[in-house]
């Protein structure tokens, strides 16, 4: 499943570049958590938990049913 979700994330990873962020794959959990670090412009950015839940986490559930949940590291 790690390998589905860096792919996942290299689609979307364009988007927050372009805002001068980025993402970071920090784990996979067995349980269908994934772990990741907001960088750059993201990091401590007011809507980076908007980013995190209606972005990353919205994509990942639905490329990889597996994905339970996203959290931030």
């Amino acid at each position: 499943m790690e390998e589905k979700v860096k792919n996942a994330l290299e689609k979307i990873r364009p988007a927050l570049q372009a805002d001068g962020g980025d993402v970071e794959l920090v784990e996979v959990q067995e349980d269908g958590v994934v772990k990741v670090r907001l960088t750059g412009a993201c990091k401590g950015c007011p809507m980076a938990s908007i980013t995190l839940a209606n972005g990353i986490e919205r994509v990942l559930k639905e490329e990889i049913p597996e994905v339970k949940k996203v959290e931030e590291a």
